[in-house]
């Protein structure tokens, strides 16, 4: 809710959805590449949802969380500035190396109250908790299931707390989840590659 105070953006009634194509996907201690087409790419550090069940049109009564493999880091890394020239999310935030995750998957947590922080450099931007969020995991699982399948090892990203900041070239942004790790990465700007050294 504080995410979308700070971007100016009025509450929705209900969540909103985009996707990020499997090409965004990077690891754990990989680089996140920023794009020549933007000139503001954002971290957003969230609590990412694995799939364990195949997920069709599910009830609150069919306890949507025992369909969930586990739980681990998300940066849902965003270009603000094509996000807003756009208005939906597809190009803002599918570029390649934008949807880094992990360091692993831990299967026994409760996701109703874990800590959420971000750092870049070691400067804590983000710091959240998912006791805070607008829409909980297990009705973000039930939502999501009445409008397309879910299927074994589908991830989802579950919203980010406030603090999202610009990253640069050279910059190390850490997400870490109580309960589970820190995923670590570092930014690249293809454009001052000879001065990289992270």
């Amino acid at each position: 809710m504080e995410h979308a105070a700070e971007l100016g953006n009025k509450m929705p009634d209900e969540p909103l959805l985009f996707l990020k194509p499997p090409s965004s996907l990077v690891g754990h201690g990989d680089r996140v590449e920023l794009p020549s087409q933007s000139q503001q790419v954002e971290h957003e550090g969230e609590l990412g949802v694995v799939m364990g069940r195949t997920a069709r049109k599910l009830s609150e009564t069919d306890n949507p969380l025992s369909y969930v493999f586990g739980y681990t880091c998300i940066n849902d890394v965003t270009a603000r500035d094509l996000q807003r020239k756009d208005v939906q999310f597809t190009r803002g935030k599918g570029f390649d190396t934008f949807c880094p995750v992990g360091p692993w998957i831990i299967t026994d947590l409760d996701p109703t109250n874990v800590a959420v922080t971000t750092r870049v450099n070691g400067e804590v931007k983000q710091n959240g908790n998912t006791r805070d969020m607008a829409f909980p995991v297990s009705f973000l699982i039930t939502y999501i299931s009445s409008i397309m399948t879910l299927y074994p090892g589908d991830l989802i990203a579950t919203g980010t707390p406030a603090g999202v900041s610009r990253m640069k070239h050279g910059d190390t942004v850490e997400v870490e989840v109580g309960g589970i790790g820190i995923l670590r990465n570092s930014v690249y700007d293809p454009t001052a590659g000879s001065q990289f050294s992270g």
